[in-house]
């Protein structure tokens, strides 16, 4: 194989764990079992097969799959011909989930028995797919007919291809949601995503020893590349699942001494409020992880009371940094209640004005990054890459603070600051202020049109099972905890609020449901 003796690329990693540990257990998902040795040879035997179909350095491979081993073996697979993974969010409809295929130029869809119908329909809207592979997951081990097979791939005698691959070279290119109507393409190398995974081990510390659950959906960056993939590089064990529901993941945890945990805050909440989770045994977790929204100070609380063996990280980023960008520790968590750290390893981080001037500890302002982890840019996208790089630095979109410490909070979207009344509002000090209620299990925080405010600020509350309270009651506890222009102005309460696979508030939605909340009759 043509290569550098400096070679440092995502094909080279699992390699090198499986050398360093052949016998130790990789990944368990469902039934099937591997060890490194057997992880490594699989995801060999799939590179080959796949490159003797054609595939080879540069290709768009899209994956439309439940979190499997497949999805796992997949992922180092492709690396290893040079192709380029494209994850697509599973949650899509047909229609969004072809703009990416057409958009990524994908020849090839990857999916599982469970998203077939909807890979099919999503490749019959005019998109450049020529060959759909088949991953079996969890608990579907029959293949959809008329799709390549997996363990084909994998049982083929088809010889590896040379392949020229550098650190420089495109890893995946992964589509963020955004406020944008239509989603970016991140352009992120070899180099980009193993720095951000140096950053994982230094910061996050995850280490050899761990026993790693890994439930959120693959397909986000988040799970894949944050955890997963750093705890490949590590030659750490892991369980993979596809259903990140307390009636799953309590009995997986102790089932398999899962040590380390990640899930974003509802999730979290999710676990605490089950009736499974006085019963089970968890004492063998010592390290658990939380993102894509800060955690409530109340919940901080009471999962130190009743997980006091655990450790919590607050991992903060996007997708355009691969992702990891900030991270807050285990000593800071009610030290620094609500901000999401410091950067981590490898990313410099300020909060900056409009003319890129550093703001003074305490004021507003938008968070920027540099970093090797950066994205290359957006895909066929040069005009919103400019604008991303403006002024040398990567503009996160994010509003935040930061303390004399160099602690940052995140304050808001920069396009989802509620104005009211000439006010501006972060939703989340209005969140932070209603978590305080013994009664309420979540709250969601948003702007609604209004004739008089412009916009007004309105609180969706679930409230816990067995407790009650009225708008009256969190309409008075926010009047005594928060300035009145904060206040909402309505209580609007719901049985769950919307979440994407990922556990990430839909806060869109919410705004689209309630959009003529004060409209005139």
């Amino acid at each position: 194989m043509t290569t550098s003796p400096r070679r440092q690329t995502l094909a080279d990693l699992l390699r090198r764990s499986a050398k360093r540990a052949p016998a130790k257990t990789a990944i368990v998902c469902g039934d099937t079992h591997w060890t490194y040795a057997e992880f490594d040879r699989v995801c060999e035997r799939v590179a080959a097969g796949l490159g003797a179909m054609g595939i080879g350095k540069g290709d768009r491979v899209a994956v439309l799959a439940h979190n499997s081993h497949g999805f796992a073996a997949l992922r180092f697979a492709l690396a290893r011909i040079g192709a380029v993974l494209v994850p697509i969010n599973f949650m899509l409809k047909a229609e969004e989930a072809a703009y990416i295929l057409r958009h990524a130029g994908a020849r090839m869809l990857a999916t599982d028995t469970g998203l077939a119908e909807l890979a099919r329909a999503a490749a019959a809207l005019d998109t450049g797919v020529q060959h759909f592979v088949w991953l079996p997951s969890e608990h579907a081990t029959e293949p959809v007919p008329g799709m390549v097979r997996f363990d084909a791939l994998a049982d083929c005698d088809a010889v590896m291809p040379d392949v020229d691959l550098g650190g420089e070279d495109l890893a995946q290119i992964v589509y963020t949601s955004g406020t944008e109507s239509l989603p970016k393409g991140a352009m992120l190398t070899h180099d980009a995503v193993i720095w951000q995974y140096v950053s994982c081990v230094v910061d996050a510390d995850i280490a050899a020893d761990d026993l790693a659950l890994h439930a959120l959906p693959l397909y986000h960056c988040a799970q894949l590349d944050v955890f997963l993939g750093p705890s490949i590089y590590v030659g750490a064990s892991n369980v993979i699942t596809a259903r990140p529901t307390p009636e799953n993941l309590l009995p997986l945890i102790a089932r398999y001494r899962i040590t380390s945990f990640f899930a974003p805050p509802t999730v979290w909440i999710g676990l605490l409020r089950s009736p499974l989770f006085d019963s089970t045994d968890l004492s063998s977790l010592r390290k658990g992880y939380y993102g894509a929204s800060i955690m409530p100070v109340a919940v901080l609380r009471e999962l130190a009371a009743r997980l006091p063996g655990v450790r919590l990280w607050n991992l903060y980023g996007q997708t355009e940094i691969a992702p990891l960008a900030t991270m807050l520790g285990p000593d800071d968590q009610l030290r620094k209640p609500g901000s999401c750290g410091r950067a981590v390893l490898n990313v410099e981080t300020r909060v900056v004005d409009d003319a890129m001037t550093d703001v003074a500890p305490g004021e507003v302002g938008e968070i920027v990054h540099r970093s090797p982890h950066l994205m290359l840019g957006y895909f066929h996208d040069d005009e919103r890459t400019r604008a991303a790089f403006e002024g040398g630095w990567f503009h996160s979109g994010d509003l935040g603070t930061i303390d004399e410490e160099g602690y940052i909070s995140v304050v808001d979207r920069k396009k989802d600051m509620i104005k009211t009344g000439g006010e501006n509002v972060a939703s989340r000090e209005v969140e932070e202020a209603i978590y305080r209620l013994a009664q309420v299990s979540e709250v969601a925080v948003i702007g609604v049109s209004h004739p008089r405010w412009v916009e007004a600020v309105v609180a969706v509350v679930v409230v816990k099972a067995g407790e009650s309270i009225d708008e009256a009651g969190v309409l008075a506890h926010c009047a005594a905890h928060i300035a009145s222009f904060k206040a909402p102005k309505r209580i609007v309460f719901v049985a769950s609020l919307p979440k994407n696979p990922s556990g990430k508030l839909l806060k869109r939605e919410l705004r689209e449901t309630f959009a003529g909340l004060f409209a005139e009759p």
